[in-house]
């Protein structure tokens, strides 16, 4: 029989394919101990993540129509090939579980055509082929396994050696980003605590109140986390609540709040006096933000589900100092997060998205009392969500301007425009976009 975690993968990769179900749900099936989990997670993540490389290498050596191969006997040679050019696996035992992966949960008959593959592929490993298909967008996507719109678009901006970095970066495990809950401790203190778990924590070059971690895990283990004394969460989102610089006493309006950690990061700021009023149109999501603020010891925030569209017409809202809008968009700056996302996105959705962030900045700009301040932001390096937002946002709304964001951030991320912007291959941080826009009327 095979292992039970590459079973439980194989389940999980089809719900992913087949249902659009995401690559963090691994957890939810029954059975797997800690351990189990964990690398049953590399096995989803890391399969989603080089799935068009490993289907090149199946096409490559499959002698037959290998579109037409069962989806289930494609995830299990994906799972395979996984195995033996990534996790390094010794090749009898990856050979042997992916056959007894098959014959248990595809067909018998397959167990051969499994073993062959496999097999052929072992004996081909230096080198493996290489795409050649005489486009070189095409071949870059096909390598470093991406869809082609994207990467067309990347070079086209970047250029051949950044392009391929950046595509390195989104392949990479990430290293994870731990926001410290100064109300509680100081981030020396919990650097300390960290250090005496055997964990290693490294200060952030960009915020001195958060720390990188390697691993995720181990810091979940020693309760850290569920204490409230830090929270995950990328710099790249930091600094856009940086660029936000809230001040204790203020009103603060976060429009599109969930999973929560800018607007708790704002309370943070502002040591916890003043109000800040978190809203996000999805109930359930909402919710999980006023477990956060009550695991961080936080008073001042006030969470509510509403769609940011219909705030302007409320009568009980305060004037907002500072509003910010951490806008929904294509997420392209957290790809090495998301294993999942690439697949999902579509260069169609780019201009659906940006009529939605119109809509959303529109509202928000009503939102600001004259002198406040409105931040938007976005988790994608795309320009038609980025700085050809807010110029069409400055055409409409004449009574702001955008503000320097190098006041607020290190220079080293921002623009000549003014803007904040991250990018993944360049920084080390995830992706992200922010302006500030002072209402001046």
């Amino acid at each position: 029989m095979p292992t039970p975690v590459r079973l439980v993968a194989l389940r999980q990769l089809n719900r992913i394919e087949q249902q659009g179900a995401y690559v963090g749900l691994v957890g939810d099936d029954a059975g797997l101990d800690a351990r189990q989990e964990r690398q049953a997670t590399e096995y989803v993540a890391g399969v989603t993540r080089w799935r068009r490389w490993l289907d090149f290498l199946i096409n490559r050596f499959y002698h037959g129509a290998s579109e037409r191969l069962d989806p289930a006997l494609r995830q299990v040679l994906r799972i395979g090939l996984y195995d033996l050019l990534f996790l390094q696996t010794p090749p009898h035992a990856a050979i042997h579980e992916a056959v007894e992966l098959a014959k248990g949960h595809v067909h018998p008959k397959v167990a051969g055509l499994v073993n062959g593959l496999l097999r052929a592929v072992q004996r081909h490993r230096g080198p493996l082929p290489e795409p050649d298909t005489g486009d070189a967008a095409r071949d870059l996507a096909i390598r470093f396994s991406h869809p082609t719109w994207m990467v067309r678009r990347w070079l086209a901006r970047f250029g051949p050696e950044a392009t391929a970095a950046l595509l390195a970066w989104n392949n990479a495990r990430p290293s994870y980003g731990l926001r410290v809950n100064t109300l509680r401790t100081t981030p020396e203190a919990f650097r300390q605590r960290l250090g005496e778990q055997g964990i290693e924590g490294t200060p952030s070059p960009y915020l001195d109140d958060f720390v990188r971690v390697p691993k995720l895990q181990p810091v979940m283990q020693t309760g850290l986390l569920a204490d409230g004394l830090c929270a995950v969460q990328d710099e790249s989102a930091g600094l856009i609540v940086r660029l936000l610089d809230p001040h204790p006493g203020e009103v603060i309006l976060d429009g599109c709040a969930a999973p929560g950690g800018k607007a708790l990061y704002a309370a943070l700021r502002m040591q916890d006096r003043g109000q800040v009023w978190a809203f996000d149109r999805h109930p359930n999501r909402i919710g999980l933000v006023a477990q956060a603020a009550a695991a961080h010891g936080l008073s001042c925030l006030r969470t509510e589900a509403a769609d940011l569209r219909t705030l302007p017409e409320r009568a009980d809202l305060p004037p907002a100092d500072r509003v910010l809008l951490d806008a929904p968009c294509s997420g392209l700056g957290v790809l090495a997060r998301r294993a999942d996302l690439r697949w999902q996105r579509t260069a169609e959705e780019l201009t659906q998205l940006t009529r939605l962030q119109a809509e959303l900045l529109d509202a928000a700009a009503r939102l600001v009392r004259p002198g406040g301040v409105l931040v938007y932001g976005t988790c994608t390096i795309e320009p038609e969500e980025n700085e050809a937002q807010v110029a069409a946002f400055l055409q409409r709304h004449p009574g702001f301007r955008l503000e320097p964001a190098a006041a607020f951030v290190p220079a080293a991320l921002c623009t000549p425009e003014g803007y904040f912007a991250s990018l993944p291959h360049r920084h080390g941080i995830d992706g992200a976009f922010g302006a500030r826009l002072r209402r001046d009327a």
